[in-house]
């Protein structure tokens, strides 16, 4: 009787696919410790977009949740997933940031690393394997499984002999769109249990189209030896097949599987009134996505996708902005669509939506995928789609990216430091998403805390709410006593001032400066800046998306040519360069560094050189 090993990874992908990662830490400790005693062979709970999510949403330390994890879980192997050379952030790192990453997260209990490129070029993995493999940690190696007239089975054993060649431990499948059907799963697993008869074969599917039940089935049989899968109350959609539902088929089979399904299944039952908590992030629809066959656009990246959309008040454009992602995973040569090629893909489709031309503006992960930066693309790149986006210059295919990057640690300690970096952990977080982290270090200094989501939801539906303020040293007893729906205009409270009803109409929050009572003007906490100006002339240079500046590149007076970067924008988990449309001398600056800014306001004003 064959013994099926299984991995849960609820509390990793499954919060991912389907909460936009953000339940938050508490919420997990009581069923981390309940799956602890099940009998998993290991509990996937970090990495992917779990790092960025607890730093830049959640203001938890990430570092902190993996050591409360362990503590809650001392009897099961932790496991993360690492993106290779892209650690879990979304661009190549230096080969000292990667080693250091994955020592420090040895050192904070995990002890399995799931390693993946998102275009299967084993050059970005190398690194992190070499080092893993050096502290004694277990590497699954993973192909990243997509569709494509490249992408084989021949493809993926001949990805596969490389990574053995660097001495993984386990040959991991990577189905991170739910693509991965029952007949190629069968001859894959069967390939690489041909070639490798003496390495594990570890499935991770996703249910999106409602094939990964089947496929993991089917590879059992060709021979997997481990699965990966989540308790039911986090299942299908775009998440992964009900653990309890894949251990009563597998045991019908005769497949012995040591895991608990009674506790699995207490595990699952705990976590239906926590999911409830975070239905504001549960957007997805009840049915399969089948569309995923021809988008291919991961679990992960749907529901951060729509929630990104709403971001952008574009969320009508879903369907046009996926057909667009088909047309550009083409032209860059079938990249599979996983972190960061998703984003890469989906947030320049999303632009070529938008400026309604193709490639007309570009991000700056664009342009560096284009230039190899990221690695080799699984077929060439369209030719003029290189040439639009790059002019003169040559790709650099023949280079393993990270061979180009100094080291980064020594320069960036002091700054982290300066920061709010208090531990060689905090230098790290700070090393891969400096802006977040340093917002995260200032809000951890001041000792501040989110509010529980249940207490939001009360706060926003129990009326009235009560508190004493303060106006031109006179308090006042303030009674909110009911409101109106929100309109264009705003929105209408109906508010008690000792004990007299008044009405006062607010409009949205980024237009409001006083709010006009009987009693005088009550000014806002929140400091207003004032309106930047619409754009008018060739000179005026606003941002192609909403999104946080996060760099400006000129100051006021200087000299640009066309084409020249003004300031970066980051939306999307993307940052975006915007360039001089004109050649002149910066006249204006309306941004800072932080700012949020809309297409529809002027950032940087230009005063043409020729008109």
């Amino acid at each position: 009787m064959k013994e099926i090993l299984i991995t849960d990874v609820s509390l990793r992908d499954g919060i991912q696919c389907l909460l936009a990662t953000r339940v938050r830490t508490e919420d997990m400790l009581p069923i981390i410790e309940i799956l602890d005693k099940c009998g998993f062979w290991s509990l996937e709970v970090w990495g992917g977009a779990t790092f960025d999510v607890c730093l830049r949403y959640l203001k938890e330390d990430p570092w902190e949740r993996l050591r409360l994890f362990k503590k809650h879980a001392p009897n099961t192997r932790l496991e993360m997933l690492l993106r290779g050379q892209n650690v879990v952030g979304y661009r190549h790192y230096a080969d000292d940031v990667v080693e250091e990453f994955v020592k420090r997260s040895y050192d904070n209990g995990i002890e399995v690393f799931r390693i993946f490129d998102a275009l299967n070029d084993t050059r970005n993995m190398r690194k992190s394997i070499e080092v893993a493999k050096s502290i004694g940690a277990i590497v699954k190696g993973v192909l990243s499984y997509t569709i494509s007239p490249v992408h084989t089975v021949e493809y993926y054993v001949g990805v596969a002999r490389e990574l053995v060649d660097m001495g993984i431990d386990i040959i991991s499948i990577k189905d991170q769109a739910g693509l991965l059907s029952p007949k190629v799963c069968y001859e894959l697993v069967r390939a690489l249990k041909q070639e490798f008869p003496n390495y594990p074969v570890h499935l991770h599917t996703q249910t999106t189209a409602d094939l990964a039940q089947m496929a993991q089935l089917k590879g059992v049989e060709a021979g997997a030896d481990m699965i990966d899968t989540v308790f039911y109350s986090l299942s299908c959609q775009t998440a992964h097949p009900p653990g309890e539902t894949m251990i009563y088929a597998l045991r019908e089979f005769g497949y012995e599987i040591k895991v608990d399904e009674k506790l699995y299944q207490k595990a699952g039952d705990l976590f239906v009134n926590v999911r409830k908590k975070y239905k504001k992030y549960d957007v997805l629809p009840p049915y399969p996505d089948v569309g995923v066959l021809l988008h291919q656009v991961p679990g992960g990246m749907i529901s951060n996708f729509i929630s990104q959309l709403k971001e952008q008040g574009m969320e009508d454009k879903l369907p046009d902005v996926l057909q667009e992602v088909v047309r550009v995973r083409e032209d860059l040569g079938y990249p599979p669509l996983v972190t960061p090629t998703s984003q890469i893909v989906g947030s320049q489709a999303f632009l070529n939506v938008v400026h309604g031309e193709r490639y007309k503006v570009v991000t700056k992960e664009t342009k560096d995928y284009v230039k190899g930066l990221y690695g080799r693309p699984p077929s060439p790149i369209r030719e003029e789609v290189i040439k639009k986006i790059l002019g003169d210059e040559e790709p650099i295919y023949h280079i393993r990216p990270a061979d180009l990057l100094k080291p980064e640690l020594p320069a960036i300690r002091e700054e982290a430091t300066k920061a709010g970096a208090k531990t060689e952990e905090d230098i790290l977080s700070y090393a891969l998403f400096p802006l977040v982290a340093k917002e995260f270090f200032e809000f951890r200094e001041k000792g501040e805390k989110l509010p529980p989501e249940e207490v939001a939801e009360e706060k926003r539906e129990n009326i009235p709410v009560e508190f004493i303020i303060t106006v031109h040293g006179e308090q006042y007893h303030v009674q909110i006593a009911g409101r109106s729906e929100p309109t264009a205009e705003g929105r209408t409270f109906f508010i008690r001032l000792d004990g007299k009803l008044e009405e006062v109409m607010l409009k949205p929050l980024k237009e409001i400066e006083h709010i006009p009572s009987p009693y005088g003007e009550i000014t806002t906490a929140r400091e207003v800046k004032p309106k930047r100006p619409k754009p008018v002339g060739v000179g005026d240079v606003a941002s192609p998306i909403s999104g946080k500046v996060v760099n400006i590149k000129v100051s006021v007076g200087k000299q640009v040519k066309e084409g020249d970067v003004l300031f970066v924008v980051e939306a999307m988990k993307m940052e975006n360069e915007v360039h001089s449309p004109v050649e002149g001398v910066v006249e204006e600056i309306f941004i800072s560094v932080g700012d949020v800014i809309n297409p529809d306001e002027v950032a940087i004003r230009i005063k043409p050189s020729k008109i």
